[in-house]
């Protein structure tokens, strides 16, 4: 045997006595403990894949071109939140559908149609002409901590359960709608998407559906984002009892100033920036209410105000029809509004 494939031999002799690793309190564990910690792994990744696995969905939808004609346009994903039909998805997967249908995993197709949709969250709820079906339970949210394990069920283009694992990465991030919106509490994961995963969820261990994945950045592999759950679950209940979300509306358009730093002395103010209001609607609350180009808004009913997105945040959860309290800077005076927000439509 040649002298170089006996060293070669040796290598790897010495390399396999190697593998045995000690951990920090003495003990030791073999290949065998390795294989059984990985089997684990895959053990909680099966489980999870076939109890949610069945409700996750493919969208398809169909459009009318310019000519009028009908078109196949793929969508995505979707998840069933309900045995009676009802899909939690994104609002950009079915945008615009004239016609939508589900496939379920099992081949199974079923005409759907639209409930709601949300643009501000990119979330949207549709119904599947069906009963007793599969479906997965949305789980809560809060609890999710960076490092904890995730797995992304979709079904996009027809291939049925594709699944992605990885971890939270990070928590409470912001991500602007396509109108514009700011998304609050985005989850970041590591769990690799595709544009098909849109509109299915995002799973823990346990099988709960802890998000709805919604967005990847193309340049940057590995990195997604998810509405979470609970955003989900507030909006499918403004959904199924409104047919739309409610939000209140001042009537007022804005931007983000720094404030004086004699009046931030001054006014005893915690915050160096406020809105400042640029444009108040003629028919809206706020001109009722004696707003003018001009004054500065620095708190809402006793909260900080530093930017438009605040006071967005603020009015998506205060009840609509409500009056609530502007703090105003106007010159060297600050005031308070009383303004009762209407709908926004």
């Amino acid at each position: 045997m040649p002298d170089h494939v006996k060293r070669a031999l040796r290598l790897i002799d010495g390399m396999n006595r190697q593998r045995k690793v000690v951990n920090p309190g003495g003990a030791g564990h073999s290949d065998a403990s390795d294989f059984e910690l990985l089997d684990a792994y895959s053990r909680a990744v099966i489980r999870v894949v076939e109890t949610v696995g069945p409700a996750v969905v493919s969208i398809s939808i169909e459009k009318r071109s310019r000519r009028r004609e009908a078109e196949n346009a793929g969508a995505g994903s979707g998840v069933i939140i309900a045995p009676d039909g009802y899909i939690l998805t994104n609002d950009h997967v079915v945008q615009n559908a004239g016609k939508l249908a589900i496939n379920l995993a099992d081949g199974t197709t079923l005409d759907a149609v639209l409930v709601g949709t949300d643009p501000a969250t990119d979330l949207a709820v549709i119904r599947a002409n069906g009963s007793r079906l599969p479906h997965a339970t949305l789980g809560d949210s809060e609890f999710l901590r960076v490092g904890q394990l995730v797995i992304a069920i979709g079904n996009p283009y027809g291939f049925q359960s594709t699944v992605s694992t990885g971890v939270v990465s990070a928590l409470s991030r912001a991500l602007r709608s396509r109108q514009g919106r700011l998304i609050e509490s985005i989850i970041q994961h590591t769990a690799p998407l595709n544009p098909g995963n849109s509109g299915g969820p995002l799973v823990d261990s346990k099988g709960r559906v802890v998000a709805i994945n919604t967005a990847i950045i193309v340049t940057a592999q590995g990195i997604g984002f998810s509405i979470p759950s609970n955003t989900a679950k507030w909006v499918v209940s403004q959904l199924l009892t409104h047919g739309r979300v409610r939000r209140g509306f001042l009537g007022i358009a804005g931007r983000q100033r720094p404030l004086d730093r004699r009046w931030v002395r001054f006014h005893n103010l915690p915050r160096e920036h406020a809105v400042e209001v640029m444009s108040v609607d003629e028919k809206g609350p706020a001109r009722k209410a004696g707003m003018r180009v001009g004054d500065l808004i620095v708190a809402i009913h006793g909260k900080d105000v530093s930017s438009v997105d605040d006071l967005h945040r603020f009015l998506a959860e205060w009840p609509v029809g409500q009056p609530v309290r502007l703090t105003v800077v106007r010159a060297r005076e600050i005031f308070e509004r009383r303004i009762v927000p209407v709908e926004a439509i």
